[in-house]
């Protein structure tokens, strides 16, 4: 397909099924023999293709499916090193702990900034392949101020949806009061310019992350620096993630492997996302999070990769869409839409994740006729057409 002129409307017509998440087209979002039009990056009309209007470019595709882009919206991409060795003994039954984090954290220290560059771009190019057109990138690598700033630098060169995790885990060069003045004075200072969000790991069964009122310190700095909450909470065990994240806010609580009841009612009763990351558990052999415990109590429910190094190296949102309809109780329509406006809603956009009018032209053609094929054919590569604000990517 010729690449549109901004000026030129695009017609993208023949789609058997389009998952817009748009109330017009009915409780599912879901309108079947459709077309939508594309102008200056945005979607401008959708519906029935025998009724679409006439546009100056056409892209017919033939009865295929058409989705959101999808949003990732927890990912560590800037990074050096690799650890499969790692990843090996845990199937072989060593358990995660969090603390091969330390590994990293050297080797991305001592890469250089074409290093990190070209390892994150692959990364990125890798997942626009599979169909995400926006993503979310952490800091996180560095924990000292040169290179969580320097990481943050790069990764802006990608996204603009930029996370400051100066709290990760406190290296072990300092103990945690000098690492927490470091992480909420001159690092903050330093990546605040480059960063959206700021996040923390609240995980007090870890002897490496930060607790209830630690996390909370590192929140509120970051906060009053002008940066937007998020929280990586209950992932290696119950404990107080989800309810600091409601109490200050945040956008989104990351992980929710470990809930208690008062944990659903706490987040039930908020406008904090719970974003689920089941390649974690598929990768460390952690249970499932129960998504369809968390969606009938009225949670909203995101789906994201947390590609990284250690916990998790997959770019993939399509294969997390698979285990979240395998292992978490999802519909595989329930499951797309935690990938696409579920990972929106926790970067609080409403431009992205969705086909309506006024959305951003983020979609992608699937060699399927339905949404169901991501769940139903796991681990084939059906992502057959990106379109990145209207334009062809790829």
């Amino acid at each position: 397909m010729t690449e549109p002129a901004e000026d030129r409307t695009l017609l993208v017509t023949g789609i058997g099924e389009l998952v817009a998440h748009d109330p017009a087209h009915g409780p599912s979002g879901v309108l079947t023999d459709a077309a939508l039009v594309v102008s200056s990056g945005r979607v401008v009309w959708t519906g029935p293709a025998a009724r679409a209007p006439a546009a100056d470019d056409r892209l017919d595709v033939e009865g295929r499916c058409v989705v959101p882009g999808f949003v990732d919206s927890h990912s560590h991409v800037v990074f050096a090193g690799d650890r499969s060795a790692e990843f090996a003994a845990r199937m072989a039954g060593e358990p995660y702990t969090g603390g091969g984090i330390a590994t990293t954290v050297a080797a991305t220290r001592a890469a250089s900034d074409d290093v990190l560059r070209h390892g994150a771009g692959r990364l990125v190019a890798e997942m626009l392949a599979q169909g995400t057109t926006t993503v979310e990138i952490k800091s996180g690598y560095g924990q000292d101020v040169a290179t969580e700033e320097r990481m943050l630098r790069l990764a802006r060169e990608l996204t603009d949806e930029t996370t400051f995790l100066g709290a990760h885990t406190v290296p072990a060069e300092l103990d945690r009061r000098a690492y927490l003045d470091l992480v909420t004075g001159p690092m903050l200072a330093a990546c605040a310019p480059h960063a959206r969000w700021v996040d923390v790991f609240c995980e007090p069964a870890a002897a490496t992350a930060f607790d209830a009122d630690e996390s909370r310190e590192v929140l509120e700095a970051g906060i009053r620096a002008g940066l937007l909450p998020r929280v990586h909470g209950n992932q290696l065990g119950p404990g107080p993630g989800v309810r600091l994240a409601v109490e200050v806010g945040a956008a989104s609580v990351d992980h929710c492997t470990y809930l208690t009841g008062d944990d659903v009612a706490a987040l039930a009763g908020s406008s904090t996302v719970a974003t689920l990351l089941p390649a974690v558990e598929f990768s460390t052999r952690s249970p499932y999070p129960d998504a369809r415990a968390l969606l009938d109590a009225g949670v909203a429910v995101a789906l994201a990769t947390d590609c990284n190094p250690g916990s998790c190296y997959s770019s993939s949102m399509p294969f997390v869409v698979a285990l979240a309809v395998r292992e978490m109780g999802l519909t595989p329509l329930e499951a797309v839409h935690a990938a696409t406006a579920g990972g929106a809603a926790a970067l609080r956009r409403d431009d992205v994740g969705t086909l309506r009018p006024g959305a951003r032209a983020d979609l992608v053609v699937l060699d399927a006729p339905s949404h169901v094929h991501l769940a139903y054919r796991p681990g084939v590569p059906i992502v057959r057409t990106v379109l990145q604000g209207g334009r062809p990517v790829g």
